[in-house]
């Protein structure tokens, strides 16, 4: 089981006018002597969310400092992230930082449109996008909409396993996504072959959106927390021995909402950070991000 340790970030005003709120899908990268930087998303007065950063001492769970601009800004208008920009995955290859993020724009018929980009930077130059083009745009392999990459490399494969839409329905009006994890690889980060391979599907018709993934590899075993809701978010859990085909044991994840407070109502967006023997989760909780991130331990000699 996950103990819960208490908030790094309230996810209020973040970083005026940038971030006014909300602090979201937090990342984790080490950056030396023991310090840790959080990647979240924040929101403007229009709702707009942007990349930041704040460094924190994860192992006291204290000291959430934010940095005063954002990471990721909004992209050029008409752009495929104009509208938001909000943080996935980072990873460390050839002394650069590949910064995986999901890019918002608005629709009409739909309310919003998502695709997967790359910014790569390092600590002097900071992040610069690859492309004002997505890295993952709708194809023949995913039509809908891409979001929310996780990004191992083993070898010389780079894999991804990401959120794929599967349709739009229409529910009282509104219309409404679906969309579940699938797979990819690459051998540079860059260009990537789809073959719209699902590994986390729906387990029933109420459920329709299974987001945010967060892979590790223990020796032999994958292991991947996730999120999935029907009316309100929780934490799904999952194995796999070769990263693509998977079996859910949500029973298993080890974490759920709380009986009162600020992730009450739902838990989403997990990370899982390892310092030493200790296994921490970075998580959201009530209103997406509103509320802040939460970080839990998971207790040794217990089983998932």
């Amino acid at each position: 089981m996950w103990k819960k340790l208490g908030r790094l970030s309230d996810g209020s005003t973040v970083a005026p006018p940038w971030g006014l709120s909300h602090a979201a899908l937090p990342v984790v990268e080490s950056i030396g002597d023991g310090r840790h930087r959080v990647f979240f998303s924040a929101r403007d007065a229009q709702g707009r969310a942007r990349i930041g950063s704040a460094d924190v001492d994860l192992d006291a769970a204290s000291g959430w400092r934010v940095a005063p601009g954002p990471v990721v800004d909004l992209g050029p208008l008409g752009g495929f992230d104009d509208n938001g920009v909000t943080s996935s995955c980072l990873v460390a290859h050839g002394g650069r930082k590949f910064l995986f993020y999901t890019g918002w724009s608005l629709g009409v018929t739909v309310p919003f449109y998502l695709s997967i980009g790359l910014a790569i930077g390092d600590e002097d130059s900071g992040y610069q996008r690859v492309s004002k083009a997505p890295l993952f745009d709708r194809d023949g392999v995913d039509p809908f909409l891409t979001a929310s990459p996780w990004v191992l490399i083993e070898g010389d494969v780079w894999r991804m396993w990401y959120v794929s839409g599967t349709c739009w329905v229409t529910k009282n009006g509104r219309a409404t996504h679906r969309y579940h994890i699938r797979y990819a690889e690459s051998p540079d980060g860059l260009q990537w072959q789809r073959r719209g391979v699902v590994c986390i599907d729906f387990k029933s018709e109420d459920e329709f959106a299974i987001a945010r993934p967060c892979v590790i590899k223990d020796r032999d075993l994958y292991r991947m927390w996730y999120s999935y809701r029907g009316n309100t978010y929780r934490i799904g859990y999952a194995e796999s021995l070769d990263g693509i085909s998977w079996r859910r044991r949500d029973d298993e994840a080890g974490i759920d909402v709380s009986a009162d407070g600020w992730d009450a109502e739902m838990i989403e967006y997990p990370c899982i950070v390892d310092l030493g023997t200790r296994r921490l989760m970075l998580y959201n909780g009530d209103g997406y991000g509103r509320t802040g991130i939460g970080i839990a331990e998971w207790q040794h000699g217990t089983t998932r």
